[in-house]
């Protein structure tokens, strides 16, 4: 089934104000220009005209879901390998006190 074309989708264009758009910085934690402001509320207002473009699809025969591709895993299987023997684990060592590890305490 086509897509239908819509003759005008600006009958309803959202446009943010320069406020709308210097509140999401604020949330953002964003420093902004007045340059990127008059930029950001262009660019910003083309996004949600193109929801709105969305909005207008029929998805009532398309089952809700949470993931588009199917998952798989991708997970190695567990194999038991050798361990390297304990003197050549400490052999690079900086500090090492009889079989183990020498380290600074980190307590407070």
């Amino acid at each position: 089934m086509p897509i239908p074309r819509y003759r005008c989708y600006n009958w309803h264009i959202m446009k943010l104000s320069r406020e709308e758009v210097l509140h999401i910085a604020l949330l953002a934690r964003l420093g902004l220009t007045e340059t990127e402001v008059n930029r950001l509320s262009e660019q910003l207002s083309n996004i949600l005209e193109n929801f709105e473009v969305l909005q207008q699809v029929d998805t009532s025969g398309i089952p809700p879901t949470a993931q588009s591709i199917p998952l798989q895993n991708v997970v190695k299987e567990d194999k038991v390998t050798p361990c390297l023997p304990q003197s050549q684990i400490l052999a690079n060592a900086p500090r090492k006190e009889e079989n183990f590890f020498r380290v600074k305490a980190v307590l407070e």
